[in-house]
């Protein structure tokens, strides 16, 4: 079976995933559904998130190759189906495009990037049903974090947030007393999901995203937790036969060494 001649054009990933899907093509790709696929989707998005956090345009440059590759393959799989055809995914985008920046395409003027968004808001609500929610839009799948500071972010939009921050600072302090007075595992679990909720607000407030925050904290502690390992191996020890106090001094030597 022949293949696309020059691999730098789109139409030829569109003519390759049509060949993995033929009667004749991959058995793998042959038996994938919009369902099965739903993994291989979300793992594509992370790595590209985690491209982007670690600031590598060579490795950006191959995520966004996958992900390119999970959204043509659903779009095939739709063609098949009789649902939909890749043309009118990307008539779609481009449609909405033109549509939220009039600024652009039309008349309107704006003085600067807040406005900008002001009318993008604006123009998805007139593309919303009249009595659709405007926190409905917001994948429920997304991470919770990340879920929490977008629909905070839209009830802001309509003027339903705190005047300023030390109201929410203020509303974190009694969300921690309410914590600190739960009896149940229950209310526990509920307050603590107030806890969070309330930073996700805060970081929001501040212009920090609350997931990318996480992330970075996440990946700081891998690394110095390894680095304590790595410690450990070299002078013979095992880490979990340390004390607590043992352990937090290689703690602050870890983050000393990885500066």
């Amino acid at each position: 079976m022949s293949q696309p001649k020059d691999l730098s054009r789109f139409s030829a990933l569109v003519d390759i995933i049509a060949t993995l899907r033929a009667p004749d093509g991959c058995p793998w790709d042959r038996k994938q559904t919009h369902a099965s696929l739903r993994v291989n989707l979300l793992s594509e998005c992370y790595e590209v998130l985690e491209a982007l956090d670690e600031g590598n345009a060579e490795k950006l440059r191959d995520e966004l190759g996958d992900l390119l590759m999970q959204i043509v393959l659903h779009a095939q799989i739709a063609r098949e189906a009789g649902e939909f055809e890749l043309g009118e995914v990307i008539e779609g985008i481009n449609t909405k495009l033109i549509h939220r920046h009039p600024h652009i395409f039309g008349s309107r003027k704006v003085k600067d990037a807040e406005e900008v968004m002001h009318t993008w808001e604006e123009l998805k609500g007139e593309e919303r049903a009249p009595d659709a929610s405007i926190l409905e839009s917001v994948p429920g799948e997304m991470p919770a974090l990340g879920y929490s500071q977008e629909v905070q972010r839209r009830a802001a939009h309509v003027g339903f947030d705190w005047e300023d921050i030390d109201g929410i600072i203020d509303k974190l302090a009694e969300e921690v007393g309410e914590f600190q007075r739960a009896e149940s595992q229950a209310e526990k679990a509920s307050e603590f999901g107030d806890l969070l909720f309330t930073l996700a607000n805060i970081a929001l407030r501040m212009g920090i995203d609350s997931e990318a925050a996480l992330r970075e904290a996440n990946k700081r502690f891998y690394e110095r937790f390894s680095y304590m390992e790595k410690l450990c191996r070299k002078r013979g020890l095992k880490l979990g036969e340390l004390s607590f106090d043992e352990q937090n001094a290689l703690w602050a030597e870890a983050k000393k060494g990885l500066k």
